[in-house]
């Protein structure tokens, strides 16, 4: 009975790192989709976010029946709790992905990112993709550490979201409101996704130590309290 117990964990845990995988490569593809203008591509980006939402509806009836059923106490319980705010993140980080996607499906058959910016947006695909990489690489390892590391290595994306604000502040901005509207948006699904991907990576560290993040890290409690205590990701 216990063995079929842990493998119920365990096949939580597995859904999480495949939601976080196929997360990482929907923000990939409908990076690729926006800047290239690819409608097909952008559709399929489109469609296939119901794979992460049927692994996330999967997942909390799983979590629920375990709940019920096992009344899990101390690491267990907090293995199934925190899983469950995982696969929120993750659900979130794909619908931001569709819509990245369905901005390059409004637009076509043009980019909806001029191209003096393009090269700002797919780095921040590029970054958004890799940070979902670690997120799903920490779901494994359970490494503390990588998953410290992560949210040092969302100010990057952080920094290129203040690069677009200035581009749109410019005074020789030439490409118009709707245009502005487009890449406003765009940044903030990057940001956003990226944010998503740091929740997981802390939720990961509380998991493992029962502790969270910005107690560990002193960096990040500095950084937490200068934002007025907002460390977690909220919803878009």
């Amino acid at each position: 009975m216990r063995d079929a117990y842990h493998e119920e964990l365990d096949s939580i845990s597995d859904s999480l790192v495949e939601m976080a995988r196929l997360c990482g490569s929907a923000i990939g593809r409908a990076t690729t989709a926006m800047l290239d203008a690819d409608l097909k591509l952008a559709e399929s980006v489109i469609a296939a976010d119901e794979k992460v939402d049927d692994l996330q509806r999967g997942l909390e009836t799983r979590a629920i029946q375990l709940l019920a059923r096992q009344q899990p106490v101390a690491t267990d319980l907090r293995i199934v709790v925190t899983s469950l705010r995982m696969s929120a993140d993750l659900e979130r980080s794909g619908d931001l992905a569709q819509h990245v996607a369905k901005v390059a499906r409004l637009r076509f058959p043009s980019s909806p990112v001029p191209g003096d910016l393009q090269a700002t947006l797919l780095e921040m695909g590029q970054l958004a993709q890799r940070l979902m990489a670690k997120a799903a690489e920490v779901i494994i390892t359970k490494d503390v550490d990588l998953a410290l590391q992560l949210e040092h290595d969302d100010d990057k994306m952080d920094d290129l979201h203040r690069t677009l604000f200035q581009h749109l502040m410019d005074d020789r901005w030439k490409h118009g409101i709707e245009t502005a509207v487009d890449v406003t948006l765009l940044g903030r699904y990057y940001e956003r996704f990226a944010d998503h991907a740091v929740s997981v990576a802390r939720r990961v560290v509380y998991l493992v130590t029962g502790d969270y993040a910005d107690e560990i890290d002193p960096v990040l409690n500095a950084a937490n309290a200068a934002n007025g205590g907002n460390g977690a990701a909220e919803d878009a």
